[in-house]
């Protein structure tokens, strides 16, 4: 597991606030089906992501997909974060 993949994991947890640790979160988990974010929590967790990485999310570029698992997400800040530091 990288660190990006790790914090995003640690952002998951917090937001849950469930008992749900990072460890507990493995990288093909379903952000949205497996862990029931609603919109208020989908929105907590990519404002901490945003945080973590010191990055500008593309909202409306964002595609449902890019959530649909730890993996995938970690992909998504890792490329915006290349963008970001060129």
């Amino acid at each position: 597991m990288n660190d990006i993949e790790s914090e995003i994991k640690k952002a998951l947890a917090e937001v849950l606030a469930n008992g749900t640790t990072a460890d507990d979160i493995g990288p093909d988990a379903d952000l949205v089906d497996e862990y029931g974010l609603d919109s208020l929590q989908m929105i907590s967790f990519l404002l901490a992501v945003e945080d973590r990485f010191d990055v500008e999310l593309d909202y409306e570029g964002l595609d449902l997909d890019d959530l649909r698992s730890v993996r995938q997400f970690t992909g998504y800040v890792e490329s915006l974060r290349k963008a970001t530091l060129r």
